[in-house]
């Protein structure tokens, strides 16, 4: 896997809310952007993005992510092959395998393993659209899943474009791995630290997918992605520039206080930071959470200022790490801010 070039994809993002979903997906194709990425949170993001199909021609269309694990890979599979077809071959398939709690409390499916249920879920999913392009018969046999059973009437059209690409998003080494093995791409977590992508994520990535060039993966003939989400915090006045500040202050403590996020923090010697967080946000203190995320914190996964200044330090931080960009800001802010970012972004070029 070759170094990343300067020269980024550029992502927008929208929350795929219901209300908003058409007017997003006009904007970011109209200002240039090459994918609209919607994530599953209050909404099924494989069903807003058919919706954005249809007031779209060119842009991407993904998820970023979808939960895996809240499905069967068959589940999975029809969902993915309806917005591809429905979008002209423009769909991008973001999984994330979401912690445990989740996916058994609130999903009801099972969770253990994460990494090796993921390879495997990856490999079914594939198996499964294969089945679909080229009439051949299913037969996939794995120690999580079993698909053996596809009869015409069930079985959709093949679609000229090819089938989806799939990204994953990872955080611990396994995860990464997983990614690089099995995937097209990789999805980056907005809290990862230009220093923990460089150090901890992509030796393993580029170890993993070099592997799997060598044992002839079909899906390697496609270039890998590395796509970066960086915490912003922009603003347009002063006023509006605090606003973000306090927003994204907040997001990287909850982030902080998640366990599954300490060998991030482990990267630069806070893991303390965790321990005193994490008993706050049992409680929901999430005031006095924000409170410990001092500036040396924030300024190490987070970028703020003027459009113009976030720009240049998203560039300067990230040209050569990753190859697509998305800004994440917080959650009240003007979703326009993060299209002039991506804009003052490629003007950099």
């Amino acid at each position: 896997m070759d170094r990343p070039p300067a020269t980024f994809r550029l992502d927008a993002t929208a929350s795929g809310h219901p209300a908003g979903i058409l007017d997003a997906a006009a904007q970011a194709e109209r200002r240039g952007m090459d994918r609209l990425t919607v994530a599953e949170t209050a909404y099924d993001p494989f069903l807003q993005l058919a919706r954005a199909a249809d007031r779209t021609e060119s842009i991407e269309l993904a998820t970023g992510i979808a939960v895996a694990f809240a499905r069967t890979p068959m589940t999975l599979a029809y969902q993915a092959w309806g917005l591809h077809a429905a979008s002209g071959g423009r769909a991008v398939i973001g999984l994330g395998s979401q912690v445990k709690p989740h996916i058994e409390k609130r999903f009801g499916m099972p969770w253990d393993r994460p990494a090796a249920r993921m390879r495997e879920y990856v490999h079914a999913v594939r198996a499964i659209w294969h089945s679909w392009q080229t009439g051949e018969r299913l037969r996939f046999r794995g120690e999580f899943y079993t698909h053996t059973m596809m009869t015409p009437v069930f079985s959709p059209d093949p679609i000229a474009a090819g089938v989806p690409r799939i990204l994953l998003a990872g955080v611990g080494p396994l995860m990464t791995r997983t990614a690089g093995a099995v995937a097209d791409g990789f999805l980056s977590h907005p809290f990862s630290s230009p220093a923990y992508l460089a150090e901890q994520v992509l030796p393993g990535l580029a170890e993993a997918r070099a592997q799997a060039e060598a044992d002839g993966a079909p899906w390697t003939a496609r270039p890998f992605e590395i796509a970066g989400s960086v915490l912003t915090a922009a603003g347009r006045t002063k006023e509006e520039l605090a606003a973000n500040r306090a927003g994204v202050r907040e997001r990287l403590a909850f982030y902080a206080s998640t366990p599954a996020y300490r060998p991030v923090l482990a990267q630069h010697g806070w893991e303390d930071l965790q321990e005193r967080l994490h008993p706050l946000s049992v409680r929901g203190r999430w005031q006095e959470m924000a409170e410990l995320i001092d500036d040396e914190v924030f300024d190490t996964f987070a970028v703020a200022g003027s459009v113009a200044d976030v720009a240049r330090e998203i560039r300067r931080r990230y040209a050569g790490l990753v190859t697509r960009l998305s800004v994440s800001l917080p959650e009240d802010a003007d979703p326009a801010l993060g299209l002039d970012v991506l804009e003052a972004v490629r003007a950099l070029d």
